[in-house]
């Protein structure tokens, strides 16, 4: 996998709400972004709302997100 870049949490939330991630809820400093499909399903991730995130933090939440958006889609926005 590529390199990727040091993002803080408001940043990821941002790129998850180009894709149509809604904030749901936020408890402490975890915020919880949800869409629902045209089927009706509920695609769920949470972000931690830090300064900065790990960069294997970074990995996990493109890997989760993954699995709702494609990939390639993803990547441009977490590549340093």
């Amino acid at each position: 996998m590529a390199r990727l870049r040091r993002l803080s949490g408001p940043e990821v939330v941002a790129i998850l709400g180009r894709f149509g991630f809604e904030p749901v809820s936020q408890r402490g400093s975890h915020v919880k972004r949800v869409r629902v499909t045209a089927e009706g399903s509920r695609q769920v991730l949470t972000v931690p709302n830090h300064r900065e995130l790990d960069t294997g933090t970074c990995r996990a939440i493109l890997r989760q997100a993954a699995r709702f958006v494609p990939e390639g889609e993803l990547l441009p926005f977490f590549r340093a």
